[in-house]
């Protein structure tokens, strides 16, 4: 087999074996930039690598996911989320013979813009930057502008859209978006569950006994119950949905988790104090915008130096984020002077 064959293979296996509602990759929008095609990989196989090889993506490992900055070593960060996610989503996208590589490139790229300390940081940039700001446009602006030094990483349009509606009430164009969506969910309520578990903030049974009677008395069980129901709605079908009943008791479960853990004043003691932190970092920040890093420095001019102080938080890992205010707030001890 020549090399130069290679990715034209890939795009005739597409036309053969996915179902008639993939997006083809040979029916992309493509680009903003122009762009030399690689002779190896398709485009959304490029996205993929683009995303799992950049800075903001290495990044999440060190980002909260409901545990601020967990010490054990078995919580979930931002990084384990993205992962699971990525592997569910995949699962359901093969088994429905859609576009398993677009599908994998947006689970990769869906949270990669995502704040410190999760959602306690989304919620500090809504109030000191704009009340508007959320993590998935957040996203989209760094694989648009912010990374690559500014390039961007110039993904295709199909990708872009499935990150920017992985969550909220809009959908994206493509089927293989709207799994993202649905797998982002099965995700963050399973291993939510398992980490409040861990944490001993609840018990498997505390779970309303009618909703295991229908997703699982497991981790992996329920998993299996909401990745079945929605190839068995979907199969053939120009959209994803779960069988109503399994819909029905995801939902409650997501209620139950709100309830229990995820306004739990045990698991969000630390939010006000995060909150806290980044908000005095963006007033710092503002007030000297020549400590922000070069890159972010250089677009002051162009985009105002409060959205350049959002980009460089939002950016940053909770342990950066933490260090960066001990440097600036908290006063060191005096050691004396060597002789």
């Amino acid at each position: 087999m020549g090399e130069t064959n290679v990715r034209d293979i890939f795009l005739e296996r597409e036309k053969q074996m996915l179902s008639e509602f993939a997006c083809l990759t040979s029916k992309s929008k493509g680009r903003e930039r122009e762009y030399n095609t690689c002779n190896i990989r398709t485009e959304f196989q490029r996205d993929r690598d683009r995303i799992l090889h950049c800075q903001s993506f290495r990044r999440l490992m060190n980002k909260t996911q409901v545990f601020l900055a967990p010490v054990g070593d078995h919580y979930r960060t931002r990084m384990t989320h993205t992962l699971e996610v990525t592997q569910i989503a995949r699962i359901i996208a093969r088994a429905l013979r859609l576009n398993e590589d677009l599908t994998e490139a947006a689970a990769l790229g869906h949270d990669i813009g995502h704040t410190p300390f999760g959602h306690a940081g989304e919620y500090a940039m809504q109030q000191c930057f704009d009340a508007d700001f959320t993590h998935y446009k957040q996203s989209v602006r760094v694989v648009e502008k912010l990374e690559n030094n500014g390039e961007g990483l110039n993904l295709t349009w199909e990708v872009r859209d499935g990150i920017l509606n992985h969550t909220g009430q809009n959908m994206a164009s493509t089927l293989e978006g709207v799994i993202v969506k649905f797998a982002d969910r099965i995700a963050y309520i399973n291993h939510d569950i398992d980490d409040a578990c861990r944490a001993d903030i609840l018990k498997r049974e505390d779970i309303p006994s009618e909703l295991r009677s229908i997703l699982g008395e497991t981790h992996s069980e329920r998993i299996n119950t909401m990745v079945s129901s929605i190839i068995k709605q979907s199969t053939d079908k120009p959209y994803i949905a779960m069988e109503p009943h399994v819909q029905e008791a995801t939902d409650k479960l997501r209620e139950f988790l709100f309830e229990n853990v995820y306004r739990n004043p045990v698991a969000k003691a630390e939010d006000a104090k995060a909150q806290e932190l980044l908000m005095r970092l963006f007033d710092y920040y503002v007030k000297n915008p020549d400590k922000l890093p070069a890159g972010y420095r250089a677009n002051c001019e162009a985009e105002g130096v409060h959205r350049c102080a959002c980009d460089f938080i939002s950016g940053m890992t909770d342990r950066y984020a933490i260090e960066a205010y001990s440097s600036l707030y908290i006063p060191r001890v005096w050691r004396g002077i060597k002789e």
